[in-house]
C-alpha cells in the first residue's frame, strides 16, 4: 500500500510532510486490497458501528461498515452535523481543532470500530475515543491505514487496540 501513498511536502503548512492517500483511492485494485487488509484485521469481532473521522476517515470507514454490515457514524468538524452534538477538542501536529458527533449516533453497549486514515500525534483519535465512550460505546479497535510511529500517537490511546498496516 505504501506505493499508493505519496508525500506532499509543506502541506498544510511548512515543515509538514502530508501523507496523501488519493492515489490509493483512485486505483480500484489497490483500494480493494487495502479494504481487505483493514477488514481482515478485525478477526470476527462483533462490531455494530464504524465511526469515520472527517474527512479522510469517511472513504474507507463507509466501505468497512458495508463489509461488516454495521452502521456508519461520521465525526465532523464543528457546525457540520445537523442534529444535537457533543464535542471534544484536541491538539494535532500543526494546531488545535474540535470534532463533533451526534448525541444519538452511539448507544450504550454499541461495539465500535474507529477508523481514520492516519495515526499521527494521536490527538484526533483520542478525542474520537472520548466522544464514543461518553456516549456509552465500547471501542473494539482503532483502525488506520497508516501510522507515523515517530510521533508516538499510539501512546495517547492507552490500552485501546490499534491496527495500522502501513508504518512510517
Amino acid at each position: 500500500m505504501k506505493k499508493y501513498i505519496r508525500d506532499i511536502q509543506d502541506f498544510p503548512k511548512e515543515g509538514i510532510s502530508f501523507k496523501d492517500i488519493t492515489p490509493l483511492l483512485i486505483d480500484p485494485i489497490a483500494r480493494k486490497k487495502c479494504l481487505d487488509v483493514l477488514v481482515a484485521a478485525l478477526k470476527d469481532q462483533a462490531i455494530n458501528k464504524v465511526v469515520g473521522v472527517e474527512s479522510r476517515g469517511f472513504f474507507f470507514g463507509t466501505l468497512i461498515a458495508q463489509e461488516l454490515n454495521a452502521g456508519f457514524v461520521p465525526v465532523r468538524k464543528p457546525n457540520k452535523l445537523p442534529f444535537d452534538t457533543i464535542s471534544a477538542s484536541y491538539d494535532l501536529e500543526y494546531g488545535t481543532d474540535t470534532l463533533e458527533i451526534h448525541t444519538d449516533a452511539i448507544q450504550p453497549g454499541d461495539r465500535v470500530l474507529i477508523h481514520d486514515d492516519v495515526l499521527a500525534t494521536g490527538g484526533t483519535a483520542k478525542a474520537v475515543c472520548e466522544l464514543v465512550e461518553r456516549l456509552g460505546g465500547t471501542i473494539v479497535q482503532c483502525n488506520f491505514i497508516m501510522e507515523l510511529t515517530f510521533l508516538n500517537g499510539r501512546d495517547k490511546l492507552g490500552d485501546r487496540p490499534v491496527f495500522a498496516p502501513v508504518v512510517y
